[in-house]
């Protein structure tokens, strides 16, 4: 059984930065893409990031490109969700999930994966 847990959400104001990290236990983490997802009330669950088993490859949501960055440690068997100039629409519970393939196809769908954490709440206020 694979476990994700997710850490570093909070409340910040438009502008700041947080860096969302996902640990992962239970099985070899380099054998499995992994991704963020985000959910603001009322509204369904949406794609933020991706990134392959290796690192190599990542794709994000237009809305995040050039402000969220994602990465992974596999020694660490963790994956962050760096974000930076919060606005307020990226208010949301933040999920990641675990794909458990080394293909690339890429994983954008909720679909996609395997696993999902149980989400951690940003909050950015305006």
């Amino acid at each position: 059984q694979v476990q994700l847990v997710e850490s570093g959400g909070g409340l910040v104001q438009a502008g700041d930065s947080l860096r969302l990290s996902c640990a992962v236990s239970g099985r070899t983490f380099s054998d499995y893409a992994m991704g963020w997802f985000r959910q603001a009330p009322g509204k369904e669950r949406e794609f933020v990031a991706a990134i392959s088993w290796s690192g190599a490859s990542k794709l994000y949501v237009d809305s995040v490109k050039g402000r969220f960055t994602i990465s992974r440690d596999n020694a660490k068997n963790t994956v962050y969700l760096q974000m930076d100039s919060l606005n307020s629409e990226d208010t949301a519970v933040y999920f990641c999930a675990a794909d458990h393939s080394t293909s690339w196809t890429p994983q954008r769908a909720a679909g996609d994966y395997d696993y999902w954490g149980r989400g951690t709440q940003v909050t950015v206020s305006s």
